[in-house]
């Protein structure tokens, strides 16, 4: 008989499966998830980090309270036309100001940097008109926000060079 196993020479026999190194390889993603997942383990049950808020549900409703009331404000806030000037002059017309602040202040700083803010007290002109003087600003990002002694406009982000921007509410306004 001819056997096709027999027709193999016997010292041609491949080494035993641990011997090879493709094994291995194949093996070592799993192996790594298994030792990872034990870990995660092992930290998830050492380290307890508890209820953030016992009474979440009550800080809840009160940031809905909050909200409310934040929106109803927004509805009354004051807004406000801003230009710069090509003389260095900065022009600031307000809206729905029921009474003028006896003080505006603008601030104009860069992003990310405490030293470089510039502040502009404002004088007023007429009705609702303001002015002051713009510092020498270089070219980039600035964050400008307008305020007065009881309100605060939202600020926004503007790349240099100024020209003419809005703040607050001041739709319906001309």
């Amino acid at each position: 008989m001819n056997d096709r196993a027999s027709s193999f020479p016997a010292d041609a026999a491949s080494p035993a499966w641990y011997r090879h190194r493709w094994p291995w390889l194949l093996m070592a993603g799993p192996f790594a998830v298994v030792v990872a997942s034990l870990a995660s383990a092992w930290i998830a049950v050492r380290s307890d980090d508890g209820v953030v808020a016992e009474d979440y549900y009550r800080q809840g409703l009160l940031i809905n309270q909050k909200l409310a009331r934040t929106a109803a404000v927004a509805k009354q806030a004051p807004g406000a036309t801003i230009s710069f000037e090509a003389d260095r002059r900065i022009r600031i017309h307000l809206y729905g100001v029921a009474q003028a602040p006896s003080h505006l202040q603008l601030t104009l700083a860069r992003p990310g940097e405490h030293r470089d803010e510039h502040r502009v007290s404002l004088a007023r002109v007429d009705g609702g008109e303001w002015a002051g003087a713009m510092p020498d600003l270089a070219s980039g990002r600035w964050i400008v926000t307008l305020e007065s002694e009881t309100w605060r406009l939202p600020m926004t982000t503007v790349v240099s060079p100024l020209r003419e921007m809005t703040l607050g509410v001041v739709a319906g306004h001309s």
